[in-house]
């Protein structure tokens, strides 16, 4: 019997066949087709989890247009108030569809994409509407988990903003629900105030500017340009190949005079030392990140 398999299998070999008695073209040339198939779904998948279907344009993002245009600007308005105090980041973003992207994971990319929150504090909040999915969403960041409870963001959505979506008043469902998400985190005034001034001390602890612009002077002083050309690398921000700015100065390694300063726009951020991005200079995220904690809802 074995002398049988061992004869059928070098007959197969003397015939060009492989595997299940394929010729071994047609496996070589499958294989690569399925390679070529998983390369092409993996490469769409990573394109898909990497790209946001959104850009943030600011503290309210309503690309299916539900908003009324006054009501929109007195949220905006209100979010950065809210986080000129506390320190925590709220935005609102509308999208007319999920493309079949289920609310839960397309809330998560989103805030992950945007970085909502501080870093220190993973203090973002995520209020996601799909009008033609029917679908509301509040993604919550890692640090306010514990204040902002499943159990509450599911009561703000059911008792607060789904009855205003099912009238049609998209406008006042969204405000209401922005209110108690704001009156959920202002609930206790000590924790607000202690994680507002733990991001402003985070800022300012991680490098001592006093000893910074101490150095700076003097060697301003005593070196001039050479102070300048030596310092600014250090403490600067590169700004382009051999490019950086410094205490409103950019020093250009490019030009053979070397340092060669002027007055940059200076890019200073407001806001009491955390990245709020307010100001006109283009609303950013702070660093924050979200595990997946909040509620879902539809009407």
């Amino acid at each position: 019997m074995m002398r049988f398999e061992a004869s059928a299998a070098l007959s197969r070999d003397r015939r060009g066949l492989g595997w299940l008695g394929w010729p071994r073209h047609l496996l070589a040339l499958a294989f690569l087709l399925f390679c070529a198939a998983l390369t092409l779904h993996t490469a769409a998948l990573a394109q898909d989890a990497s790209t946001p279907a959104q850009a943030l344009t600011g503290r309210v993002v309503d690309a299916a247009g539900i908003i009324d245009p006054a009501e929109r600007q007195q949220l905006t308005q209100k979010l950065a108030d809210f986080e000129a105090k506390s320190s925590d980041q709220v935005v609102v973003v509308t999208v007319p569809s999920l493309n079949g992207e289920d609310i839960e994971t397309y809330s998560n990319r989103l805030f992950r994409a945007w970085a909502l929150g501080q870093k220190q504090e993973n203090n973002g909040i995520l209020l996601v509407v799909a009008p033609n999915d029917r679908k509301v969403r509040i993604e919550v960041g890692y640090g306010l988990e514990g204040v902002m409870t499943d159990a509450l963001s599911s009561v703000i959505i059911n008792g607060t903003i789904i009855p205003e979506f099912r009238t049609g008043n998209y406008s006042n469902g969204i405000v209401q629900g922005v209110d108690g998400i704001l009156s959920v985190l202002s609930g206790d005034a000590a924790e607000l105030e202690a994680r507002a001034k733990r991001n402003v001390q985070s800022s300012s602890d991680d490098v001592d500017w006093v000893f910074v612009v101490f150095i700076a002077f003097w060697c301003l002083i005593f070196f001039g340009g050479f102070g300048m050309a030596i310092l600014t690398p250090v403490f600067g921000r590169k700004i382009g190949p051999g490019k950086y700015q410094w205490l409103g100065m950019v020093v250009d390694y490019n030009n053979r005079g070397g340092s060669s300063g002027g007055r940059g726009g200076g890019s200073w951020g407001g806001g009491g030392g955390w990245s709020s991005g307010g100001g006109g200079g283009g609303f950013s995220g702070g660093g924050g990140s979200s595990g997946g904690g909040g509620a879902s809802g539809s009407w």
